[in-house]
This record gives structure tokens, sequence and C-alpha cells, in this order.
């Protein structure tokens, strides 16, 4: 009898290798300072992703194969980890919010490096410091605005959207926008309780942005790269700032200890992620 094996990536164990994959992929949706897109690059299927979102009708069959434990680890990375940020966003705001401050900072460097892996001159410097500029005055400006943003099914879209470009765009974290929207632990929450009318809204913009903008995000890539990848540098840096907590009622020296002893823990998990995506991009 012929004996006949299957190709590897319909193995059992490919198939529960990319599960874990997209497990760890899906925690760049829910933690701050951690990218889908850089999680991906990490685990070497980023460009495939690209090359499938891009191209959808080729190999399409095989590429759905190829993606399905993966989609199916995200969804379980996210609801996973959605119970514990719930319950510590719900109770420990203040504490866990240093924490993610602590996630982006911890990536900073890494982001600073990838801005300029094809360049940097004054124009990109003056390029992030005007975004930054802008940015911060908009978020400041319009706090009043984004953190009542009301939740529905178009701001949960919106929410997509955003997830998506975390995807697209390898280092961009889409969480701290969220939680400066005030739709971040309400999303946690949805999620934790398999709320379809968070999740299916989310799904629908991740989806749209995803195959909409992946040609143009790679277009302007090609042509673009360190100006784009410095505009957004700027606004990563201005959101990350309007997240820093301000509310310390009721805190003593044990609270304060906290809140230091998280924002290093964050900047080490932030760091060590950077680490392990430049060691297998």
């Amino acid at each position: 009898m012929k004996n006949e094996t299957r190709p590897a990536q319909f193995g059992t164990k490919d198939w529960i290798l990319r599960f874990v994959k997209g497990m760890f992929i899906g925690s760049g949706f829910i933690l701050p300072g951690v990218s889908g897109g850089a999680l991906a690059a990490i685990f070497g299927i980023y460009e495939r992703i690209i090359g499938f979102l891009a191209h959808i009708t080729r190999n399409f069959k095989e590429n759905v194969l190829f993606f399905l434990p993966v989609g199916l680890g995200g969804l379980t990375g996210i609801f996973i980890l959605s119970f514990a940020v719930s319950f510590l966003l719900g109770s420990y705001a203040s504490i866990i919010l240093w924490f993610f401050v602590g996630c982006i900072v911890g990536t900073v460097p890494a982001l600073w490096n990838e801005a300029g892996k094809k360049g940097r001159s004054k124009r990109e410097i003056i390029i992030l410091t005007i975004s930054f500029i802008a940015a911060t005055i908009f978020l400041w400006k319009g706090a009043s605005l984004f953190t009542e943003v009301p939740q529905n099914t178009w701001t949960w879209m919106l929410a997509g959207f955003l997830i998506a470009l975390g995807v697209i765009v390898p280092g961009l974290s889409p969480s701290n926008f969220l939680i400066y929207m005030g739709m971040y632990k309400a999303m946690a929450d949805g999620f934790k309780i398999l709320d379809l009318s968070v999740i299916i809204p989310i799904g629908i913009g991740g989806i749209i942005t995803a195959l909409s903008l992946s040609k143009v995000i790679d277009y302007i890539f090609s042509k673009a790269y360190p100006q784009l990848f410095h505009f957004i540098m700027g606004v990563v840096f201005a959101s990350t700032i309007m997240i820093i907590p301000t509310d310390y009622t009721g805190f003593g020296l044990l609270s304060y200890s906290a809140c230091v002893v998280m924002l290093v823990l964050g900047v080490l998990l932030g760091a060590w992620m950077s680490r392990l995506e430049e060691r297998y991009k």
C-alpha cells in the first residue's frame, strides 16, 4: 500500500503550532503596547497575511486552511485574556494603566529602529514632531469628545478599524486609543461574555479595514515608509501620554509602589517582545 503523507501545513502538530501562534497574536488586540502585526512578524506569518489580504482570491482555499487555526487561536487568546483585563481594569484601573503605559514605553526603542530602517533625516524628525504636537493638542482639546464616545454599532466598527490597523501596521498598538476613547474595558467585557453586539461590529469593521487598506498601506509603505512610520510614531506617543492615569483617590504608599512596579514590569514586557521580534523577524 502506498504510503502518503499530508503537506506539513495540514499536519496536526503544525495546526496546533499555528493555533498557539494565533493566541499570542490575539493578545496584541488586548494588550496596549503589543502589536498584533509585530507578533505576526515574530512568528513569520506577517508577509503571508498581507499577501492574502492584498490578493484575497489568490490561493484562496490554501490560505483559508492555513489561517483557520491562527484565527481560532486569536479568538481564544482574546477570550481568555479579556477575563483578566476586565477584572483588573474594574478593580485596579490606575495601577493597571501604568502597566499598559510601561508596555508601550518598552517598545519605543524597537519602534524607533523600525521607523529608521530605511533611512532617517531631518524631514522625518520634523514629521514626528509635528504629528506628536498636533495629535497631543487634538486629543487634549477633544478630551470630552473622545472620552465620552457612545458605544454603539458604528463606534464598535471603528474599534474594529483600529484593531485591524494593528495587524496591517507592525508596531502599531490600537489598545491605547481604545483606552483613551473609554471603550477598552467595555470591549474586554464584551469579549468575556461573548456579547455579539460588540463582537460582530468589531469583526465587520476589522474585515472591511483589512481588505480595503492592506493594498493601500502596502503601497504607501513601499513609497514613503520612513515618513509614514514617523507620523504613526508621533500619534502613538501622543495617545500614550493621554492614557497616563490621573485619578489616585484613596491611594497610599502601597498603591503608589504598585504603580511603579507595574510600570517597570510593563517596560520589561514591551522590551522583551521587541527583542523577540528582532530575533525572529
